[in-house]
């Protein structure tokens, strides 16, 4: 018995618990996941999914996560809980969630998704108010 199964037919995030690439996939669709991978549910799963690909996310916290062989992470949730996230409306969650999902559409069939992360990107700095400086010393971090 499983506690939390009812959580996989949820909105949600999926992420693996070691990766070198740090991606977070918003699933719509309830998909189950394996011992490998680490899921999160809630409210403003589309902000988070887009605030945890971000270039924001990647620059301030990428070595929050312990380094493993071969320039890998961990990303386990002991080391999200120290992340501070601002919070956000519904309307707000609506857009990065519609913008994370076109995101993930374009990259099924292979095409280039850059000007709408750099979109996020934007969005994101603007809310957590950053200068023009830290806009540029952050500057734009692109999953390999």
């Amino acid at each position: 018995s499983c506690i939390y199964m009812e959580d996989f037919s949820k909105q949600k995030i999926v992420y693996p618990n070691m990766t070198k690439f740090m991606p977070f996939f918003l699933d719509i669709d309830g998909y189950m996941v394996n011992q490998k991978c680490f899921i999160i549910t809630g409210n403003n799963i589309g902000f988070l999914s887009a605030f945890f690909n971000s270039s924001l996310f990647k620059f301030c916290f990428k070595d929050n996560f312990p380094e493993l062989f071969g320039d890998t992470r961990e990303l386990s949730k002991i080391f999200f809980d120290k992340i501070p996230v601002i919070e956000i409306n519904t309307q707000m969650d609506s857009k990065f969630r519609d913008l994370v999902l076109e995101i993930q559409k374009l990259k099924q069939c292979n095409k280039s998704t850059k000007h709408i992360e750099i979109q996020i990107d934007e969005m994101i700095f603007d809310l957590y108010g950053l200068s023009i400086n830290e806009r540029k010393t952050i500057g734009f971090i692109e999953l390999q």
